[in-house]
């Protein structure tokens, strides 16, 4: 860990003396301590909140061009750096070297966009009703944002949001997952260098609170952040925008997932077996777009299925470093316990088969939780299915009718992401309109997860309805204005209203 921080230029943090805020963490690889950290103590959290509000107008001030140039900045360090910082995601997470290289890519890539974007912040020109008057729509920055991010992706997740919020004018203050707060001081790191390198004096606009539960609570409920942004399960979702309802804080949420994948008898089985397989098993089962659930017409399933079952027993399960590897471990022994106690109540239903699951043994990681990713066919969606267990299980179901596979799609309570696989052009239109796929997210030969930043990323119902990331999201991190001006002499009123009133004029 030492040498990895040598390599990023930056200083970790030494272990605290006290131990009432001595915090430890531990790769999931094998269960090794990596370091000692001090938590943010809660007159440090102040400090920093009134830190980030005295540079947030300073900041907001700053012509969104020079704002896009600090971004520009960050993104040449991330490339400069990536391979570290994606080593270091793999060591703290137990991703895959692959997917820790292109967690960082995904940083530079809305680095990118948010450049272009500094450039582009447009508002619009709206027609009046009125004789010599103009409408506008313009922007503004909203004010400090809060970014609660998740182990899972560490530190992309909050460069999506940090990188368009402080184009738009904001500052941040980040609280990461407490099982992967070295990746987050290492990308932070890098944010305060491009930051001092580009906009000296502005280095207040980035903060970072380390901590657990607490730490995100007073983030919520500190009245000087005007936005929070958090990535996590439903439930910390429901508390987060309880508590910034009642504050009329706005909230961005990207919560789980339990996504689903349609096949259809045209399908082109080879393309969809190889999309399903990194969508269920990939990153350990544990994205929030993770596919779990597969509606198989009948004339394909068995195919289909011995496919899986080949790719399923061929998949290599081991420490995420190592050349080959496909699958990492969970990210702890919780999570482990959790998929057990699922595929347990699998095999109590009727008609269940389920295959995998085991735990693998990987020579010199015996403290880690590594797993033979599960297929578990069933003739009925129960409860299991309808309830995201963090972890690779993918269910199977044969599924005849087109209209009944969206509508099992439909009824979980989530609403992230979800697919289909077709030939069919009419079945493709029918999964993406209105009567189709309710998700934020609706694929047609292509798998659930690997969304790229140019859209706009987010789901409905249980997944919190936020959006983050591409397209139009960075709205969310502004406030509108509606101006109206009035070029001419005369003052006529909207929708014909007449109010003459005598000596107002002279």
């Amino acid at each position: 860990m030492q040498a990895l921080f040598d390599a990023l230029g930056l200083t970790l943090p030494a272990a605290p003396a006290d131990a009432a805020v001595a915090w430890p963490v531990h790769s999931p690889i094998d269960g090794a301590l990596l370091a000692w950290l001090p938590r943010t103590g809660e007159r440090a959290q102040q400090a920093s909140a009134e830190a980030a509000a005295a540079a947030q107008s300073r900041w907001a001030a700053l012509p969104a061009p020079a704002r896009g140039q600090v971004v520009r900045a960050f993104g040449e360090q991330l490339r400069r750096h990536r391979d570290t910082l994606g080593r270091l995601v793999t060591l703290e997470t137990g991703k895959i070297t692959a997917e820790g290289r292109g967690e960082v890519q995904e940083m530079i890539d809305i680095c990118d966009f948010a450049l272009g974007l500094s450039r582009q912040l447009h508002g619009r020109v709206i027609a009046s009703e009125r004789a010599e008057h103009k409408m506008l729509e313009s922007w503004h920055p909203f004010g400090v944002c809060g970014v609660i991010s998740a182990f899972n992706f560490p530190v992309a997740v909050w460069s999506w949001n940090a990188a368009l919020a402080l184009v738009c004018g904001n500052a941040v203050v980040w609280k990461p997952s407490e099982k992967a707060p070295l990746s987050a001081l290492a990308a932070h790191g890098l944010l305060l260098r491009a930051l001092r390198e580009a906009a000296p004096g502005h280095e207040a606009v980035a903060q970072l609170w380390l901590g657990g539960r607490e730490a995100g609570e007073a983030l919520v409920a500190h009245p000087g952040v005007r936005l929070v942004s958090a990535t996590g399960s439903t439930g910390m979702g429901r508390a987060v925008g309880v508590a910034c309802a009642q504050q009329f804080k706005r909230s961005i949420l990207e919560l789980g997932g339990n996504n689903a994948a349609i096949v259809r008898p045209s399908a082109d089985l080879a393309l969809a077996a190889r999309a399903i397989v990194f969508a269920a098993a990939g990153t350990a089962g544990q994205r929030c777009t993770t596919l779990r659930r597969a509606f198989v017409h009948p004339d394909v399933y068995e195919p289909l299925r011995e496919r899986l079952q080949r790719a399923y027993a061929s998949l290599r399960v081991g420490q995420p470093a190592a050349e080959g590897t496909l699958v990492g471990p969970l990210i702890d022994g919780a999570a482990f316990e959790a998929m057990q106690r699922t595929l347990a109540e699998c095999r109590d239903v009727h008609g269940n088969r389920v295959w995998g699951g085991e735990r693998v043994a990987v020579p010199g990681c015996e403290g880690g939780f590594y797993v033979r990713p599960a297929l578990v066919e069933t003739e009925v969606q129960h409860a299991a299915m309808l309830r995201e267990t963090f972890a690779p299980i993918l269910y199977l179901q044969r599924v005849a009718g087109l209209e009944d596979a969206i509508a099992l799609n439909n009824a979980a309570a989530h609403g992230l992401s979800s697919c289909i696989f077709t030939e069919s052009l009419r079945e493709a239109e029918q999964f993406m309109s209105q009567a189709g796929s309710d998700c934020g997210i609706a694929n047609v030969n292509i798998g659930t997860s690997g969304a790229e930043i140019g859209g706009a990323f987010g789901g409905e119902k249980d997944t919190g309805g936020g959006r983050e990331s591409g397209s139009d999201a960075w709205k969310g991190y502004m406030r509108r204005a509606t101006n109206t001006i009035n070029y001419g002499r005369a003052l006529p009123l909207a929708q014909g209203v007449r109010f003459e009133v005598d000596g107002a004029g002279g």
